[in-house]
């Protein structure tokens, strides 16, 4: 696919692996509209890119958890630009408790911004990517492919997305619609920083070392590359590659090596 002038929808576009992607997606010559719930945030990345590469860039004020927000973000893209021809479902939040001492409230809202909001926004926008060909993404995770401790909802809200997104891209097999998974390795943001306690509050402090991860420019390259070349799924690092395949051959033995992983953590859950 040839970006320019093409128009893109961004959810969760304000900070890490969403905003990266719009200023790639914008690099090379795509119209945006970008969502997120922190709105002037939003408002100042749009204009920045306007500035910086020449296109345009729309911010709209989404919460993905509430249908009425992605119908209304899709209508946005679609009133401005007059079409849609990729929307990259990446609007995510994560978690960080043992499944025995959490409020269910928590996996709630995993699923609802998780799972539902790619749902939402993929209805919604799915005469358009239909009518135009276009790519339909989902920023999953390894935990999408395999359960990790003390991220239940997050490892159930991504096997969801993904199961979700492998049945569409069956349907449409005959129709041109490409649908494409992208799972990051560890990756250097604030998702870690907003990832719910067990009360539901933030836990405000990421548990792991951010030094050793992938950035977000990195993922945003990966990313807009595997929708220009329409590619399937795309699991980003050898450590992720290795533990689907392992998963499906040695499944018991990988979740010893899972658990000593996690027992590494800062302030491990398991010990």
């Amino acid at each position: 696919m040839n970006f320019k002038n093409k128009t893109v929808v961004i959810t969760g576009a304000s900070s890490g692996i969403g905003k990266a992607c719009a200023e790639e997606f914008a690099r090379r010559g795509a119209n945006l509209v970008l969502g997120a719930r922190q709105f002037v945030t939003l408002c100042e990345i749009s204009q920045q890119i306007e500035k910086d590469y020449g296109v345009k860039a729309v911010a709209v004020a989404c919460d993905v958890s509430k249908e009425e927000d992605c119908e209304d973000l899709i209508k946005q893209g679609i009133l401005t630009f007059n079409r849609i021809d990729v929307l990259i479902n990446n609007a995510g939040i994560s978690m960080r408790a043992l499944f025995k001492d959490l409020d269910l409230v928590v996996l709630r809202n995993l699923m609802d911004i998780n799972f539902w909001g790619t749902v939402y926004c993929t209805k919604y926008a799915m005469p358009e990517l239909l009518k135009n060909k276009g790519s339909v993404v989902g920023v999953s995770s390894i935990a999408g492919y395999r359960g990790l401790p003390g991220r239940t909802g997050y490892s159930a809200s991504k096997f969801a997305m993904n199961g979700f997104l492998e049945a569409l891209r069956v349907e449409n097999l005959k129709t041109g619609l490409h649908v494409m998974i992208a799972a990051p390795g560890f990756t250097a943001s604030n998702i870690r920083n907003t990832a719910l306690a067990k009360d539901g509050s933030s836990q405000g402090e990421t548990s792991m070392d951010e030094g050793k991860m992938m950035s977000a420019d990195e993922v945003a390259q990966i990313i807009v590359d595997g929708v220009e070349q329409r590619k399937r799924t795309l699991i980003m690092t050898t450590q992720g590659k290795l533990a689907v395949l392992m998963n499906k051959i040695l499944p018991a033995w990988v979740d010893k090596k899972v658990f000593e992983l996690f027992t590494k953590e800062k302030d491990p859950l398991i010990k």
